[in-house]
């Protein structure tokens, strides 16, 4: 009898146990489910299925050799309540994104996941306080943007107790009282305007610009014009150490930060970048690079060929369009043509079968990844502004660029012409652009840019940059638009260029706006361009690499971002340079000398003054002089 009384009590014991720890029950995908069905997706999430691992094809679940790292799920339409409580399972998540969703009430739980890197909740419907100590149990937190809500009361003080934190955005809703005292000298790139805040700003954060704290009637003392006239208000503490050199995205007296998303992301975004975007209302941020750095989106759907000029999909649609007109007349219409068969041939029925994702919108069109019958995974560019040259000289550029072969050049591997819009095909490249894994989620992809890989890096962009310059000797611009989105890196991390040689296809109005080599200050001062542009972009990259800080020069509005050329020109000048390399890459043994070496050929390459500025063969000749 006693032994039968003890197993009934060790039974109840283990139930009690079970119902009290249930995530430890559960499997990941499991703990997805659970997540899925506590919010209301509208089919958003319908890629979410048992019969598929969650890395093998569900939307936003961003995943490292088979670990899942991340939840990417902005613009997804989302409602409902976040079970965080399922997500405590996941030991390997490290990101959460909502961005520009309809959550609403109270912030969830997500206290509870320790080990988060990024929490981005911008654009939703939170509201109300959140407790003091909410954040004191997430001490990896890198980012925090929880811009554009509702949310009231005082900033909570665990936020500047986060021993890592770089990034915090609280702009856009109604907290209010004193600005907590934050001492974390990580913290690069803040935002607390239009808030309700009031009383003098600490001096913790004076390297920070007006911008950071515009909106807020009730704030006083640097960098604001107001005075703090009144002695019962707090004054805040110095900061050990003294004065120390701008880093902040926000030392620009502008207007303040917008939100935005990938890249992405991307982000990515995405992503990307990639490149990574879509066109957001004031609540939104400029997108060739989301919150995340590049969000890649994916959005499953079926790609269709399609002449119509209002078939393109909008950044709500759930749809893409890339297919024939109704009445199949005209074989150009029709024709897709191969530039290269390294992959195998392909032809435009393929991809009218083939499922895709959306990647993101860019200055030049759209972008969407394809995975055909056959296994090829490639991405197709609509592009909406090539309209300089007719059929027979577009035909004759792209059999040109399918001819090129480097090992750090993305050869197209097919197009479709139309007059409207012209399709560009390309091999994807799955690890994705430099700009969503140097920005974007700083997890274990992230992890591996240490030097000598952002070093290898550097030296394949220069070597691409030489053989462009080679090829394309008559060109104003032989690339046009180098960014950190448009280098790709594959899975040895060998860059690989892409968007170049397309200035004689673009009418000059549309590459203005699209081209990043237009914001050399010689074509925003005199609207002159040369292959110095290219130079230019060349030293935003380098400078882009070595500090880790994304360049506010990628952004339309010019809000955003370090402005890495004013910032590193500064740091020389003052002979301190080594407080603008990137902390993630200090550990490695001896390579200060390198990353100085570089760090001043950046500089070389984004004098103002293109007389000044040096050419591109003693740029890429200095690069490689850079001992590994």
């Amino acid at each position: 009898m006693a032994a039968a009384v003890r197993c009934r009590i060790l039974l109840s014991s283990l139930l009690v146990l079970a119902m009290a720890y249930p995530s430890d029950c559960i499997t990941e995908d499991e703990a997805l489910l659970e997540l899925k069905r506590s919010i209301t997706d509208n089919g958003a999430l319908d890629s979410w299925v048992p019969s598929t691992p969650p890395c093998k094809g569900w939307i936003g679940v961003v995943c490292f050799n088979g670990i899942i790292t991340g939840l990417h799920l902005s613009d997804r339409g989302l409602t409902g309540k976040v079970n965080v409580e399922s997500l405590e399972t996941i030991r390997g998540l490290r990101t959460i994104s909502l961005v520009n969703n309809s959550f609403s009430g109270p912030i969830p739980e997500f206290s509870r996941l320790g080990a988060l890197k990024s929490l981005l909740l911008v654009g939703n419907e939170f509201s109300g306080e959140i407790s003091r100590d909410f954040f004191s149990r997430m001490l990896s937190l890198k980012k925090v943007w929880l811009s554009d809500n509702n949310f009231s009361g005082l900033i909570p003080a665990s936020l500047a107790e986060l021993p890592n934190l770089m990034e915090l955005h609280l702009e856009g809703n109604q907290f209010s009282g004193y600005i907590p005292d934050f001492r974390n000298e990580k913290l690069t790139s803040l935002d607390l305007s239009h808030n309700k805040l009031e009383g003098p700003i600490p001096a913790s954060l004076l390297k920070f610009g007006v911008s950071s704290f515009r909106g807020n009637e009730g704030l006083c003392g640097k960098p604001l014009d107001r005075v703090c006239t009144d002695p019962a208000k707090p004054t805040a503490k110095p900061v050990p150490g003294g004065e120390s050199l701008e880093a902040s995205p926000n030392t620009e007296p502008k207007n303040s930060v917008d939100s935005w998303v990938i890249f992405g992301t991307v982000g990515a975004l995405l992503v990307v970048g990639m490149l990574f975007s879509y066109v957001y209302s004031t609540r939104r941020r400029d997108n060739d690079f989301s919150v995340l750095g590049k969000e890649v989106v994916h959005d499953a759907v079926e790609v269709h060929v399609s002449s119509s000029k209002h078939s393109s999909r909008t950044a709500s649609s759930k749809k893409s369009s890339v297919s024939k007109r109704g009445s199949h007349k005209g074989k150009d219409m029709a024709d897709l043509v191969l530039l290269n068969e390294d992959k195998g041939p392909f032809g435009l029925s393929d991809l009218m079968k083939a499922a895709a994702e959306v990647l993101g919108n860019g200055g030049l069109g759209s972008a969407y990844k394809a995975v055909m019958s056959n296994g090829l995974s490639v991405v197709v560019k609509r592009m909406r502004e090539m309209n300089r040259l007719g059929k027979e000289g577009f035909d004759a550029e792209m059999r040109r660029f399918g001819s090129l072969r480097h090992e750090n050049i993305l050869t197209p591997l097919a197009y479709h012409y139309r007059k409207e819009e012209k399709l560009l095909v390309s091999e994807y490249v799955p690890k994705g652009s430099l700009l969503y894994i140097l920005h974007g989620d700083r997890g274990i992809c992230h992890a591996e840019l240490n030097w000598p890989t952002r070093l290898k890096i550097i030296r394949g962009i220069g070597r691409g940059l030489g053989f462009l310059q080679s090829e394309f000797a008559s060109y104003d611009l032989p690339h046009g638009n180098l960014k950190s989105s448009n280098v790709l890196l594959g899975e040895d991390y060998e860059p690989l260029l892409s968007d170049y040689a397309f200035h004689p296809l673009i009418n000059p109005p549309q590459a203005v706006q699209a081209m990043f080599a237009y914001k050399a200050p010689e074509s925003l001062q005199n609207q002159q361009v040369s292959p110095k542009c290219d130079v230019y972009c060349l030293g935003i990259v380098i400078l882009e690499i070595v500090t880790g800080k994304f360049p506010s020069q990628y952004l339309s509005n010019g809000r955003g971002g370090t402005d890495v050329v004013k910032w590193v020109h500064s740091a020389i000048s003052h002979k301190r340079e080594e407080e603008v390399i990137d902390p993630e890459i200090l550990s490695s043994a001896n390579a200060m000398p390198q990353m100085l070496q570089l760090l001043h050929i950046g500089a070389s390459c984004t004098e103002s003054n293109p007389e000044h500025r040096i050419d591109l063969r003693e740029a890429i000749r200095n690069i490689e002089e850079v001992k590994g």
